[in-house]
């Protein structure tokens, strides 16, 4: 989820038909039935296929245990909940967090705005503005770039 900022209802039910493993590339369907391609780290393609060979289901990444379904979101939710206790991490670490930190990432990183928006199938780039707060490094810039832009006058 982290990996390719996804909504955990994206994460549990891909398709394995989604994963482009040649060109790096995840295909999303996302909110609203719109499509998103997000580029799938070559670091996460190794553990993918390792996790896929331990059921081998033709449809689904994560299968539930009955197979005829994906896995319910509640079940990754909890999932998460359990790895972040035992991770002592703060209560407020949600799966939608993962999502939201992907996005803060890309944008300390240099990520323009419309690509962020585009890599999480935002309908709005409103929806994508609400990440640039969270950034230091780019309130350290906007700081920057207002004191440059009044440095000398007194």
């Amino acid at each position: 989820m982290y990996a390719c900022g996804l909504r955990i209802g994206e994460a549990t039910a891909l398709p394995i038909s989604a994963i482009d493993s040649k060109q790096g590339l995840l295909r999303i369907a996302g909110k609203g039935g719109r499509e998103r391609v997000v580029p799938l780290p070559a670091s996460l393609l190794a553990p993918m296929r390792a996790f896929w060979k331990t059921h081998r289901h033709p449809t689904w990444l994560f299968p539930s245990r009955s197979g005829r379904r994906p896995l319910a979101k509640k079940t990754a939710a909890q999932a998460l909940q359990r790895a972040r206790e035992r991770a002592r991490l703060d209560l407020r670490f949600t799966p939608h967090v993962l999502r939201h930190s992907y996005a803060t990432r890309l944008i300390e990183q240099g990520t323009p705005l419309p690509v962020v928006q585009t890599l999480l199938g935002h309908g709005s780039i409103r929806s994508t503005l609400r990440y640039t707060h969270l950034t230091e490094p780019l309130q350290r810039d906007v700081r920057a770039a207002v004191d440059r832009l009044f440095a000398g006058l007194s």
